[in-house]
C-alpha cells in the first residue's frame, strides 16, 4: 500500500508539472500563455493618446496578445520606471510614446539589451537600438501648418511697402518631443524665402512645454503684450498649443482676425475651424497608424519582414548631425484641413463626429448630417 501512495504522489506531481508546462505554453511570458506586450503612453491628457490606448489593446488582445499599459503623466522617471517594470513582467514587445526622447533612452536601451522589441510610436526615441519608428511626415506636418497660414495672409502678395513685413509667431511644440523640431524645420523651410525676401518677419519664436495649452495661453498673452497687439499670423504645432493661444487673441480681439495654425484636426480644434477661428489643422490619420503599430509588432515579434519599412539616420530624424546609427522607419501621409474640406476629410470620413465638429453652431450653418 505504502509503495502505490507513493506511485501516485508521483503521478500527481507528473500531471501538476505537465499542467503547468501547458499553462506556460512553452512561453515566458507568463501563466496566462500568451505573450505580453507593453504600451507605455507619456500622458493621457493629450486628447489622441488614451483613443490610441483603447484601440492599440483591442487590437492586441484580437491577436492573442497579453497587453500592458501605463500613463506617466509627463514624468520622464516615471516613464522609465514604468519600462522597466513592464520588462520584468516578461513583455516581448513595447510600444512607446515617449515624454522624452532622449530621457527615454534609458529604459529603451536596457529593454532592447534584453531581447524586447521597442517601437516608438509617433514620437522618435533617440536610440538606433529601437526595432521601428512609426510616425506620419512630421517635416511635411510643419510644411502645411505654414502653406495654409501664409495662403491665409496671401502672403505671396503683402504689400511691403504699404504695410510693411507680416509679422509672424511661432509657437513651437514641447522641446523634449522630438516631433517639434522636425514640425519647425517644415514650418521654416517654407517661412525662411519669405524672411529673405522681406514679405516677413518672425517677432516671436517660442517652445510650448508638454504640448499644454495653458502654458500656450501664457505665453501667446506675453507675446501680444510685448508686440502691442501687433501681430499678422501665428503658426502653432498643434490643435492644443493653438487654442491655447486663441483665447489670448480672444481677449484682443484677434481671433479669427489673425490667422493660426494647429495639428490633429481634434474635434476642439475642427470646431473652431468651423467658428473660422482657427484657420488650418493638419489631420494625421491616427486610424491608419495604430493598426500599422500592431501589425508591425506582430511581425517583429514573429521575425517576418516589415513591408515598406526604410531606414534613416538618426541625424537626418533629429536635425542633429551628432546623432550616429540609423532607425528602421515608416512614415504616413499627412493632409490639410481648412474650412472648405473639413467636412469631409474630418466629418464625412468619421475622423470626428458630426455633433462634436459642428457644437454651437446654429443648425441653419451646419451641412447636413453625412
Amino acid at each position: 500500500m505504502k509503495a502505490k501512495r507513493i506511485l501516485i504522489a508521483i503521478f500527481s506531481m507528473v500531471v501538476i508539472a505537465s499542467m503547468a508546462l501547458t499553462a506556460c505554453g512553452g512561453n515566458t511570458a507568463g501563466g496566462s500563455g500568451k505573450t505580453k506586450i507593453g504600451l507605455s503612453f507619456s500622458d493621457f491628457a493629450t486628447e489622441r493618446w488614451k483613443n490610441e490606448e483603447v484601440l492599440m489593446r483591442s487590437l492586441l488582445e484580437e491577436k492573442g496578445y497579453e497587453v500592458i499599459s501605463a500613463e506617466a503623466n509627463h514624468d520622464v522617471k516615471l516613464q522609465n520606471d514604468q519600462i522597466d517594470n513592464m520588462v520584468s513582467q516578461g513583455v516581448k514587445g513595447l510600444i512607446v510614446v515617449a515624454e522624452d526622447g532622449d530621457a527615454i533612452v534609458t529604459s529603451v536601451d536596457k529593454a532592447a539589451d534584453a531581447g524586447v522589441k521597442v517601437i516608438a510610436y509617433d514620437r522618435l526615441i533617440k536610440t538606433s537600438k529601437i526595432a521601428a519608428y512609426l510616425s506620419f511626415d512630421n517635416v511635411e506636418v510643419g510644411r502645411q501648418q505654414a502653406l495654409g497660414v501664409m495662403a491665409a495672409i496671401d502672403a505671396d502678395n503683402w504689400d511691403v511697402d504699404a504695410k510693411g513685413p507680416a509679422r509672424v509667431v511661432q509657437l513651437a511644440g514641447s522641446p523634449t518631443d522630438n516631433n517639434a523640431t522636425l514640425f519647425t524645420k517644415g514650418q521654416t523651410e517654407i517661412l525662411q524665402p519669405y524672411v529673405d525676401s522681406g514679405k516677413i518677419e518672425i517677432v516671436a519664436q517660442q517652445g510650448v512645454e508638454n504640448w499644454d495649452a495653458a502654458n500656450a495661453l501664457k505665453l501667446m498673452e506675453n507675446i501680444l503684450t510685448a508686440q502691442n497687439n501687433d501681430i499678422d499670423a501665428v503658426v502653432a504645432s498643434n490643435d492644443g498649443t493653438a487654442l491655447g493661444a486663441l483665447q489670448a487673441m480672444k481677449a484682443q480681439g484677434l481671433a479669427g482676425v489673425v490667422p493660426i495654425s494647429g495639428q490633429d484636426a481634434t474635434a476642439d480644434g475642427s470646431n473652431s475651424i468651423v467658428k473660422g477661428e482657427l484657420t488650418v489643422s493638419i489631420l494625421k490619420d491616427i486610424r491608419n497608424l495604430s493598426p500599422l503599430a500592431i501589425d508591425v509588432m506582430d511581425k517583429l515579434i514573429k521575425g517576418e519582414a516589415v513591408e515598406g519599412m526604410k531606414n534613416f539616420s538618426l541625424a537626418e530624424l533629429t536635425v542633429d548631425d551628432t546623432k550616429t546609427g540609423e532607425v528602421p522607419c515608416v512614415f504616413l501621409q499627412v493632409q490639410q484641413v481648412n474650412k472648405g474640406n473639413v467636412y469631409d476629410l474630418v466629418v464625412k470620413s468619421g475622423f470626428q463626429s458630426y455633433d462634436d465638429v459642428y457644437r454651437d453652431i446654429p443648425e441653419s450653418e451646419r451641412p447636413a448630417k453625412p
